[in-house]
């Protein structure tokens, strides 16, 4: 289980708060959907998670750990992070992924290190660019290897910037099924900034809006309103369920007016 407690960050001492008091939690096996309109600190929570920014106030317990006095090697161990924007390397696919089992390596990989990236590979369908080099390949492609490293680390917690963000809609919803799968088989839990609210119903257990450094809503489908969804990115939304799928529809044209907003898990 993670557990994000009362996390509070700026930038600077004399700047504002990028978040305030941020609090929640994710359970094993659990995919938690990271909402919310662009500059709201989504991607900074996920900094604050990693230990990139560490945060001013507040913790992150991984099974009741700190983060924050872990060593190195122990979060390596315990969480994956890909960002939005990956750097290619001078290497081919498989020592790419294989560089994902460095925390567990002492002096060579071994055959279990060998199965376990043969295994991701298979399972996120990359057996046949194993002896590509990787700067040969294109953003969608990249996007999945570095999603593949991150899953062969084996974590205990698995944050994702924008994982769907250069994959065209096949792609998009095979690998977003393939983290539901792999975090299910091995107990991960899983943090994902999206900006599709449609791929975040679909493939997400729980979801957080932030808005205004805050924690706006936190919960189950229950939260994914109209409302909601209004008040946060301030575009109306009607919300209908097809073949049992709720399915968001964006009404830009039409006025956000929050005194009209009707009640309940789906409507206009």
């Amino acid at each position: 289980m993670v557990e994000i407690s009362d996390i509070t960050f700026a930038y600077h001492k004399a700047a504002r708060n990028i978040l305030k008091d941020i609090s929640f939690a994710i359970r094993e096996n659990q995919c938690i959907a990271i909402l919310g309109n662009n500059g709201a600190g989504k991607s900074t929570l996920l900094k604050c998670m990693d230990r990139i920014c560490p945060a001013q106030e507040g913790a992150i317990y991984v099974d009741s750990r700190n983060v924050y006095k872990m060593s190195k090697n122990e979060m390596a161990q315990n969480i994956a992070y890909v960002p939005q924007h990956n750097e290619t390397v001078n290497m081919t696919v498989y020592d790419a992924i294989l560089l994902g089992r460095k925390p567990y390596i002492k002096w060579d990989a071994t055959t279990e290190d060998r199965d376990i990236v043969w295994d991701i590979m298979h399972k996120m369908h990359l057996e046949d660019f194993a002896l590509r080099n990787v700067w040969q390949l294109s953003g969608g492609e990249l996007q999945k290897v570095m999603l593949a490293r991150a899953l062969a680390q084996e974590p205990r917690l698995l944050m994702l910037d924008e994982p769907t963000s250069n994959l065209d809609p096949r792609n998009q919803h095979e690998v977003l099924q393939r983290v539901k799968e792999i975090a299910q088989e091995h107990n991960i839990c899983v943090a994902i900034i999206i900006h599709d609210l449609n791929l975040a119903i679909r493939y997400c257990d729980r979801f957080i809006f932030l808005k205004d450094a805050r924690v706006f809503d936190y919960g189950g489908l229950e939260v994914m309103t109209p409302q909601n969804i209004e008040e946060v990115y301030r575009i109306h939304v009607h919300i209908i369920e097809y073949m049992g799928i709720p399915v968001v529809v964006p009404f830009p044209d039409e006025k956000v007016d929050t005194g009209l907003l009707s009640t309940g898990t789906y409507g206009a």
